[in-house]
């Protein structure tokens, strides 16, 4: 009954995957569901973008959600998903005061790490231009915060500028090594602008990186070999998903109305027994039956 118990703590797992010498892909969630289905496909850890997180509440990326929904999605998703899972919790939702309740929140629901970046709320798609960005002493003390109250170790700080298109690389790397030394586990140095800046920065700072091969943006597309190739620990699809089920679904309903039968798209459809199969449909049918078998040795008083 692994969708009704605890799965387990998988920070330790994602730990040990920063020191392994191997380059992840780390595919973007917004739900239970899709994290089922990264799991299945054998992926060693998720990632809950904001984007399409608030994409799929009818929300712009514009930090609107707040900690309690961001701490209510996570642990939907934690319930199911044994592999780690890093959560966008955008800006922290506040100063280090809020910083620090956060990280305890989201460490607690199950999460293996948190995401801060160092932009001014209202916070924009990194790949958008019109970004403010805090100072980097005010960003890197909620980096110290974040890490003065994470309960374990093993709950990763993932810190990501976005001064590379506000101020250029050189002050980008300025502010992750700053970050480094505050603390942060991980850098995310948001929407640089070819393969050699991400060589650049695994070369300059001392922690391992992240990049967001996100589509439509600043970024080329970059793949994994070449990502791999120049050192780049962690990239993340954040939105690749939400982005297909959208379309496909915009797609099935244009359908539905035109044709009034989903006869002619049965093929794009996940059959019941597949579904059944992944959300463990079996298993909470066996539970129910083997509760209702059971009968105390004797007659209660």
């Amino acid at each position: 009954m692994r969708h009704l118990l605890p799965t387990g703590d998988t920070k330790p797992v994602l730990r040990r995957l920063l020191g392994d010498g191997e380059t992840y892909i780390v595919p973007g969630v917004y739900n239970p569901f899709t994290a089922l289905l990264a799991e299945r496909l054998g992926y060693r850890a998720i990632y809950l973008s904001g984007a399409a997180l608030t994409g799929s509440l009818a929300m712009p990326d514009l930090g609107l959600i707040t900690l309690s929904e961001l701490v209510f999605f996570t642990r939907l998703i934690t319930r199911v998903a044994g592999i780690p899972l890093i959560v966008d919790a955008d800006t922290g939702f506040g100063e280090v005061l809020n910083v620090a309740r956060a990280v305890r929140e989201l460490e607690d629901a199950g999460a293996a790490a948190i995401q801060i970046e160092d932009q001014v709320l209202p916070k924009k798609c990194g790949h958008l231009s019109g970004k403010e960005l805090v100072n980097p002493m005010e960003m890197a003390r909620k980096i110290r915060a974040a890490v003065e109250a994470r309960r374990s170790r093993d709950f990763l700080i993932v810190a990501r500028t976005d001064a590379r298109n506000v101020y250029g690389l050189e002050e980008a790397l300025r502010r992750a090594k700053l970050y480094v030394e505050a603390g942060a586990d991980i850098i995310f140095p948001e929407a640089l602008e070819s393969l050699e800046e991400y060589r650049i920065f695994v070369e300059k700072v001392d922690a391992p990186i992240l990049a967001n091969m996100t589509e439509f943006g600043r970024t080329p597309y970059i793949s994994h070999e070449e990502f791999r190739s120049v050192g780049v620990k962690f990239v993340v699809f954040p939105v690749t998903v939400f982005r297909a089920n959208a379309k496909n679904a915009l797609e099935i309903y244009q359908a539905l109305r035109e044709h009034g039968t989903q006869k002619p798209f049965l093929d794009r459809l996940m059959e019941r027994r597949e579904f059944y199969r992944l959300i463990g449909y079996e298993e909470y049918e066996e539970f129910d039956r083997r509760l209702s078998r059971w009968r105390p040795r004797q007659n209660p008083t």
